[in-house]
């Protein structure tokens, strides 16, 4: 639900945080003034990419801000807020995406959800709020019939996916999802033109939105015996970065074909902060435009430890979460064999209501910004504040290779 691009706020200028959080508060209160209070926990930080490429492309309008009252995680000050068209698509999209997320919960029968009231009074909101996103997004001139029809198709693909499967039949539905939303900002900012380009770069965000998932959840889930993509195709790491990478290099070439008014943010956002989110996942702090070693892109390690030195994947990973390069067997200190001895209990994930209380909690204490480590509400696995050990490199442009817009 947090989303894959979290920037740390301490590495934009003073003039991006400002637009970043106006786009996070636009969002979550462009939910409340066209769903009611409760749908404001369908606030992403992915989310509120749509509006930042709305407005990118309309350019600056002083009619697109307003001052929004004092809130307690503002520390009770007042903020501009961005509003308009671009916060309201952003809004119906999360909303029809959150409501596929509570069915998927009824579905595995999680926490709370194993039980009939409780899986009939979520179903209910589900149901009203894919009514309420698409009541927003015919205002907007979206069908959000297109995000409905990807989740539902998700669910038979996974069904069907095995060894073999090409892990992009498994990204697809997302893939499309994404591409149709992005495609209508340009319709929203008047820029036709716009969409084919911006429709390839939504593709690829999708692309990468669920491989990061299924690489971060992926020793959770074996754990858990839950369904991951990467361990049901029996896809390695290596290839799941490799494909990471395409979609990264696809993403900024999608975005120079594209018009922007104004693109400072969103180049941020999907130029830096979005390859930091790969690197994040796969435990890597080298540049995923260099390769893993000095021998070509996606050439044999120049370290001993495996494609991701020094990253939690030390030695040649096992598919299904083993690490054959720790010292108990296969295992890293503290699990089977290891110095610390038998493998430490896992917290069983919440259930929707809880985990939405949970993340309440953390949202309204600042946890999710500013902790050093918090339990994330749903999966209870362990996260890193967004502003966590950050380099602080305000206002630099540290691409790698070269980026138009620095």
């Amino acid at each position: 639900m947090f989303g894959i691009v979290r920037p740390c706020t301490h590495r934009l200028t003073d003039g991006l945080k400002t637009e970043w959080m106006a786009h996070l508060c636009g969002l979550c209160l462009a939910l409340r003034a066209d769903h009611g209070q409760f749908a404001r926990i369908a606030t992403n930080y992915d989310g509120l990419i749509i509006s930042v490429l709305t407005e990118a492309q309309a350019g600056p309008d002083p009619a697109a801000r307003r001052t929004a009252g004092p809130c307690p995680l503002r520390a009770m000050r007042t903020a501009p807020v961005a509003r308009g068209e671009g916060a309201r698509l952003a809004a119906a999209v999360s909303l029809v995406l959150a409501s596929a997320k509570v069915r998927d919960h009824v579905a595995d029968r999680d926490g709370l959800l194993a039980r009939r009231p409780m899986a009939a009074a979520a179903r209910r909101v589900a149901r009203g709020w894919d009514r309420a996103g698409a009541r927003t997004g015919r205002e907007l001139g979206f069908d959000t019939a297109v995000l409905v029809d990807a989740v539902d198709r998700q669910t038979g693909i996974e069904a069907l996916a095995g060894p073999g499967t090409p892990l992009l039949a498994v990204t697809e539905p997302t893939e499309t999802a994404t591409a149709a939303a992005f495609a209508h900002t340009a319709v929203l900012a008047g820029r036709p033109s716009n969409a084919e380009p911006l429709a390839e770069a939504g593709r690829l965000f999708g692309r990468l939105a669920h491989l990061l998932d299924a690489v971060e959840d992926r020793e959770a889930d074996a754990a858990s015996g839950s369904w991951n993509p990467l361990t049901a195709t029996g896809t390695p790491l290596a290839e799941a970065r490799r494909l990471a990478d395409d979609a990264l290099h696809g993403i900024r070439l999608a975005l120079r074909d594209a018009e922007f008014a104004d693109d400072k943010l969103l180049h941020v956002l999907l130029a830096h902060e979005l390859r930091r989110s790969v690197d994040r996942a796969f435990g890597s702090a080298s540049c995923s435009h260099q390769g893993y070693g000095s021998q070509g892109a996606y050439g044999p390690p120049q370290q001993p430890g495996g494609p991701y030195p020094g990253g939690p994947y030390q030695g040649a990973p096992h598919p299904y979460g083993g690490h054959p390069g720790g010292p108990g067997g296969g295992m890293p200190p503290g699990y089977g064999g290891g110095p610390g001895g038998g493998e430490p209990p896992r917290p069983k994930p919440r259930g929707f209501l809880a985990g939405c209380a949970a993340f309440t909690w953390l949202f309204c204490t600042c946890q999710i910004c500013c902790a050093k480590e918090y339990e994330g509400p749903w999966s209870r696995k362990k996260r890193e504040g967004c502003c966590r050990d950050c380099d602080c490199n305000v206002g630099s442009c540290d691409c790698c290779c070269p980026c138009d817009g620095c």
